[in-house]
């Protein structure tokens, strides 16, 4: 990838980048760095807290069920696990929200490849702890293949072990950038969720997932599409 002169320009570079998905969301780390954007520094104390709290660590396993769940989609409608896996697997995801940069890349990524996962008869699932009117801000051709859902005041989220607390810092350096938490969530208590990844069989059970504090990395697509082919 090109030197960027801005962090825009590098996202804008990242999304065309022909990479798997972490080396893009490598790319967008390192863009930090190389710019000397404070989330970068800050973000490895987070990433460090995290895996010192083991934060993630009882959330379903491969082979365990994944546990119900009624949330609301951009209908307004509750929308249940039995509902979503009534005619097949599903690719469930956990992103921080329509602002996350990290979420948009994964996302994309993933939707990119919507026709070779809806040919193993799956389909894509993205759970955040927005409000609709903010989900709506995500890019369209995300909305366009997601499901998504929203998860008030993290509640499934903090179901699975999943949520988190942002901490003082970062919830600082957002605000000073415009990331306006409380507005997009309804409340100000700077919880998001892990990003995390489950692939789950039509069954309700866990075929693969990726739980990992450090959520600048996230599932890759051939991990995906490989659980799906064995499902089969």
């Amino acid at each position: 990838m090109k030197s960027a002169a801005t962090l825009a320009e590098a996202f804008a570079e990242i999304c065309k980048m022909e990479a798997p998905l972490n080396e893009r969301l490598t790319a967008y780390s390192d863009a930090l760095r190389a710019l000397n954007f404070p989330f970068a520094e800050a973000y490895d104390d987070l990433v460090a807290r995290l895996k010192a709290g083991e934060v993630g660590a009882m959330a379903p396993d491969v082979g365990e069920p994944m546990p119900p769940f009624d949330l609301p989609a951009h209908s307004g409608r509750l929308v249940s696990l039995d509902e979503i896996l009534a005619p097949g697997p599903a690719v469930i995801s956990f992103n921080r929200g329509h602002w996350c940069p990290f979420c948009k890349i994964e996302l994309a990524t993933i939707a990119s490849h919507q026709d070779e996962i809806a040919a193993r008869g799956a389909q894509l699932v993205s759970i955040l702890p927005e409000r609709q009117q903010f989900v709506r801000r995500l890019p369209q051709e995300i909305l366009s293949r997601f499901i998504i859902l929203t998860d008030i005041d993290n509640a499934y989220a903090l179901s699975l072990g999943l949520a988190m607390w942002v901490g003082r810092r970062v919830a600082d350096l957002m605000q000073g950038h415009g990331y306006r938490l409380a507005e997009y969530q309804g409340n100000d208590g700077w919880f998001v969720p892990l990003p995390a990844t489950f692939v789950v069989g039509a069954d309700g059970r866990v075929l693969a997932r990726r739980v990992d504090p450090e959520f600048r990395q996230r599932m890759e697509i051939a991990d995906i599409l490989a659980a799906l082919d064995k499902a089969r």
